[in-house]
């Protein structure tokens, strides 16, 4: 279920909301999580969709997050975003449409991609090491 603006801004804080809702972007090396390396999975602040893994990031040097692979494909969706007079692939929770950040083809092997995500997106949750088994 959607969540109304009025209900997001109760939610959020004011950088959240911007950054989810209205897809600015936070100064580098000011996030909560540009320099965090404590094990554990990183979620959507707005939803709690779970997003990357603590394996997947990396020191970028860029001042936001960084990470080569989303814990599950299917809970990213790109679209083309030609704001700002560049040509970049914008990332969004598929489950309720918050702005993430970028994805860039300049990350660490093995997949060559670095998604650049603004700390204000995320929430953490301390000690998830890897992707849960579904158990029969």
């Amino acid at each position: 279920m959607k969540k109304t603006d009025q209900e997001y801004k109760q939610l959020l804080s004011d950088i959240e909301y911007r950054v989810t809702r209205e897809s600015a972007t936070e100064r580098p090396f000011t996030g909560k999580y540009w320099d965090h390396w404590d094990k554990g999975r990183y979620q959507c602040v707005c939803c709690g969709t779970p997003l990357f893994l603590s394996e997947s990031k990396f020191d970028a040097g860029c001042g936001w997050p960084s990470y080569n692979a989303p814990e599950v494909p299917n809970s990213i969706k790109e679209i083309r975003d030609t704001t700002h007079g560049m040509i970049r692939t914008e990332v969004r929770c598929a489950n309720c449409d918050a702005h993430l950040g970028h994805v860039f083809e300049d990350g660490p092997m093995p997949t060559g991609l670095r998604y650049c995500i603004n700390s204000a997106s995320l929430s953490f949750e301390p000690g998830m090491n890897a992707i849960p088994t579904k158990t029969e």
